[in-house]
């Protein structure tokens, strides 16, 4: 209901919960803490109605025109190359600079209370009715974790198939 959706709509939820591997029916689920939350209706749109911008392209990716191109890239020498790019951005840029302020928003927040605090606090029959004072917190581990990603990325280059498939020939050819 939160959802907005019936799960047993959607085809392995409904297999799971049909061989009992789980439970998908919303009226055999209980329930505990703000059942008024519960009720309410969060009218989700579903994945392919409100897609952001990667999963858009994704989509294209895998079922869509750039299915053939990109399995042709992922044959070639540009394949490492997409990874050096996403560690670049993600490590070095998105996680410290962007990431952070987001990471912080959430872990101030109740639920990030409740995550730092969740084995020492007990729920009644409405939930958590104290999640803590302690907000969760993320250690910065600074230059050396960089540093230690940047060894681990010029490993994966190193061990690269196109790179180790050079590096024989080379030595097949120097020992002719």
């Amino acid at each position: 209901k939160m959802m907005g959706f019936d799960p047993l709509s959607i085809r392995y939820i409904r297999l799971a919960h049909d061989a009992g591997l789980g439970q998908g029916d919303p009226r055999e689920i209980t329930i505990v803490g703000d059942t008024a939350a519960a009720s309410a209706s969060w009218r989700f749109t579903g994945p392919f109605q409100k897609m952001t911008f990667a999963s858009r392209m994704q989509h294209q990716i895998y079922w869509g025109p750039l299915k053939r191109p990109i399995e042709w890239s992922l044959k070639t020498v540009l394949a490492p190359w997409a990874y050096v790019a996403s560690v670049l951005y993600h490590d070095s840029f998105w996680y410290p600079v962007l990431a952070r302020r987001r990471m912080r928003a959430a872990l101030e927040s109740d639920w990030g209370r409740l995550f730092r605090n969740w084995e020492r606090q007990t729920p009644d029959e409405r939930g958590f009715a104290d999640v803590g004072d302690e907000a969760a917190t993320v250690t910065r581990t600074g230059l050396g974790t960089f540093l230690k990603s940047m060894k681990v990325l010029g490993t994966c280059l190193a061990e690269a198939p196109e790179f180790a498939a050079r590096r024989r020939r080379l030595a097949r050819d120097s020992a002719k």
